[in-house]
């Protein structure tokens, strides 16, 4: 039972050091340009570092933080006890800066070791790493797309967290269509433009934690085309900030309430009314108007990578603590003394219901790991082939943009599925707050719904992913999960598993044809009723493959050290993992195709008055 102000976050460091070093090869590109000050001793060393900086400074704010919540007062939204002393210590200790490039003072770490310290700091408190991961996220977006004076003015500041960020697309009439906004933008003669509207639901809208903060803005100038080709991004500081980088006079940006929320209550969550007194000032992010979509997408791409990982961190912490109250908490005898009445009561971890929810969680967040670092490392390789072999750059980018709608909407999917089984595992003192799993539960719901819902995710990887450079990307990802599944159809102990691989991944293409067809036989309609399940179908696939590949690994590294080396059990333990997940989870994906290739289409057919007579 944990006390107001105890750390409760736990994580694996030989699990992140498998992950990184022994399945996706990381010593491999450490010491190469552009990682060429990075070795494999920094990186165990910056894991360790960050695990005890997440257990002793954020881990102890995350159940306070819920409790205490943020509350408005004088038109300011004011954070929990502790975060603003949090944020200072996170950035004194530099873990906001490993992935930042050397120019900015960085330490210019590989995207595969920020992901796996993003894990540690969202998995800790994940309403508190909200507040530096945006820095971080108006930082890359601003780098990538601004003026040499928007860079050299506002990137330093977000880098080192002196400043605070928001991306601001949401507006009340306009939900998810983004293109229907009505914030507008005038011109003035200095360049600047007169921002004037209304943004809801804006994480870190407004806070205690840094003297302004840098909202981008969606607007429409006038004259702009409908839809979100007439958008434009804008920089809108919510103090003004003077060419020196003085701050200046407030910014006409108002905090217009705070939203009460299920979950993440440590961030605010705002409604900001831009320019309600007509003095609003902001400034279109590289000079380009109605560039405001293409570029916003380079900040909700990294934010939708960055959502998965808080739901895959959130779901790891769930998993961890419920393993170890399993093996604490004794409740009656073992199954094969059910008929002694005076036999000893046993750890829970010993009934079989309670292994199978147990190892069904370790599966799921040990897939969506591997999933999130293959990823990563297709960015990181990216970056080293740029301009050196750019086709094979362009086949890694192509892959990162196969994986992330995947990311995003199968770990905050599962995130909170893993969340209700670790309470589940508790019983009754999971639903109570005292072992914080109903937190973890109610902070993980809202990962499937911003920055696009999962049905957004959906229909970005059947409209538009599967798609990319003629479905080359595609090809390659069905291919590797083949060759893998091929490969591995005899082996002696995974050989059934990878033949569910095998189905899973021919159900997939049979999937993609089922749409295609829809398509050209004008039923197209099909598609977004589908689409959910598709992408489902195809992260559970990739999870299958990637859990897969790394139990091949480990039944290698077991028959080369033997049963009674101190790492048979951890490598014992990825080997069951993915024979479980093959054969309890995979055959689904096939059960799915055959549903989709049935067509069945009740729910666009049910009149709207028959879903209930109300």
């Amino acid at each position: 039972m944990a006390s107001l102000g105890q750390n409760l976050y736990k994580a694996d460091l030989r699990e992140f050091a498998f992950v990184l070093f022994e399945q996706f090869r990381l010593g491999e590109i450490l010491g190469a340009a552009p990682y060429e000050s990075w070795a494999e001793d920094d990186v165990r060393m910056v894991l360790s570092e960050c695990y005890k900086f997440v257990c002793e400074v954020i881990g102890p704010l995350n159940r306070s933080g819920d409790e205490e919540g943020c509350h408005m007062e004088g038109g300011r939204a004011i954070t929990p006890k502790g975060f603003k002393e949090a944020f200072d210590k996170l950035y004194e200790a530099g873990w906001k800066s490993l992935g930042v490039g050397h120019e900015y003072d960085g330490q210019g770490a590989p995207r595969a070791v920020t992901l796996v310290a993003e894990e540690m700091l969202s998995g800790a408190n994940p309403a508190f790493n909200m507040y530096p991961g945006l820095c971080v996220g108006v930082g890359e977006l601003l780098e990538t797309f601004g003026t040499p004076e928007q860079k050299e003015l506002y990137l330093p500041r977000l880098y080192k967290g002196q400043w605070g960020g928001t991306m601001c697309l949401t507006e009340p009439q306009a939900g998810s269509d983004v293109g229907a906004a009505r914030t507008k933008a005038t011109r003035n003669a200095d360049g600047s433009y007169n921002i004037e509207g209304t943004k809801i639901f804006i994480t870190g809208g407004d806070h205690d934690i840094t003297p302004t903060i840098i909202h981008l803005v969606l607007a429409r100038v006038e004259g702009a085309p409908a839809g979100t080709k007439g958008l434009s991004l804008f920089i809108v500081p919510s103090v003004r900030v003077n060419a020196d980088g003085s701050l200046g006079e407030p910014n006409d940006v108002v905090l217009g309430g705070l939203e009460h929320k299920m979950g993440i209550k440590g961030s605010t969550t705002c409604v900001l009314n831009f320019g309600e007194n007509g003095g609003c000032k902001g400034y279109v992010v590289g000079g380009v108007e109605n560039a405001g979509m293409a570029q916003m997408f380079k900040m909700m791409n990294t934010a939708r990578i960055a959502v998965g990982i808080q739901g895959l961190a959130t779901a790891s912490a769930a998993y961890l603590n419920a393993l170890v109250y399993a093996r604490e908490r004794k409740q009656g005898p073992s199954i094969k003394k059910f008929k002694d009445p005076t036999a000893p009561k046993v750890p829970i971890l010993e009934h079989a219901d309670v292994r199978r929810m147990l190892l069904d969680m370790k599966a799921r967040v040990e897939g969506i790991r591997a999933l999130a670092v293959k990823l990563a490392m297709h960015q990181d390789l990216a970056q080293i082939h740029a301009g050196k072999d750019d086709a094979l750059a362009a086949e890694h980018n192509g892959q990162v943009e196969i994986l992330t709608p995947m990311l995003k909407a199968y770990a905050s999917d599962q995130g909170f599925r893993v969340c209700e089984n670790a309470i589940q595992t508790l019983g009754g003192a999971g639903y109570i707050s005292d072992y914080g799993m109903e937190q973890y539960c109610r902070d993980a719901k809202i990962f499937s719904i911003y920055e696009g819902t999962n049905h957004i995710q959906a229909m970005d990887l059947v409209s538009r992913k599967l798609a990319l450079r003629g479905g080359a990307d595609l090809k390659k990802f069905l291919g590797d999960v083949g060759t893998f599944a091929k490969r591995n159809a005899e082996h002696p102990v995974l050989g059934g598993a990878a033949q569910q691989l095998a189905l899973a991944q021919k159900a997939v293409g049979g999937a993609v044809a089922a749409m295609m067809g829809w398509t050209q036989e004008g039923k197209i309609e099909l598609v977004p009723l589908y689409a959910n399940r598709f992408l489902e179908m195809m992260a559970e696939t990739t999870v299958g493959w990637l859990l897969l590949e790394a139990a091949s690994i480990a039944h290698d590294r077991l028959g080369a050290l033997g049963r009674q080396h101190p790492d048979a059990a951890f490598y014992q333990g990825k080997i069951s993992s993915a024979v479980y997940f093959a054969l309890n989870v995979l055959p689904a994906v096939a059960g799915r195709a055959q549903i989709m290739s049935g067509g069945d289409d009740a729910a666009l057919t049910i009149p709207d008055a028959g879903f209930a007579a109300i």
